[in-house]
């Protein structure tokens, strides 16, 4: 059942949704994975990566915000409960415990890069079937970029 008609085809809905909902579960993921190395991060830049780690959060929230309400307005009903992001996300589990500031510079890179990764490919699903869901994916994935390279500078 929905409520809200989309403008688009039901096969084109069906891409984007996928697209969306996909993006809304790796950015929920992307959020959690932060955190929980945020609260675990330990060495001599604990600092520096303790608030950088903030930075990819508030981004993911946002982001993942955006998203979500992009799929309600077209009549896809957004799932970021726990299971669902558990079953479908594309980023790597993070190990429990403490977690040296050198570990945890590499954990987002190859976060953020896998994060990138799937993102690219809905940037090039949604070109054709709804530019607007598209430009809001180009979008963050600038932010993540950025952030992907941030953390790369870390390490170097």
């Amino acid at each position: 059942m929905s409520v809200v008609k989309s403008p688009l085809s039901d096969e084109d809905l069906k891409t984007v949704g996928d697209a969306l909902q996909g993006a809304l579960v790796d950015l929920v993921d992307l959020s959690l994975v932060a955190k929980q190395v945020h609260w675990n991060v330990v060495g001599p830049r604990f600092r520096s990566v303790h608030l950088q780690l903030d930075e990819v959060v508030t981004s993911a929230r946002t982001h993942t915000d955006t998203v979500a309400e992009r799929a309600s307005a077209l009549g896809v009903s957004p799932d970021g409960r726990s299971d669902t992001v558990a079953k479908t996300s594309g980023i790597a589990t993070i190990a429990d415990g403490w977690i040296k500031d050198v570990d945890a510079v590499r954990a987002l890179v190859n976060a953020l890069g896998s994060v990138i990764t799937r993102m690219r490919e809905r940037i090039a699903a949604t070109e054709k079937p709804d530019p607007v869901s598209q430009d809001i994916l180009i979008g963050l994935t600038a932010d993540l970029e950025k952030h992907h390279w941030m953390f790369q500078a870390e390490n170097a």
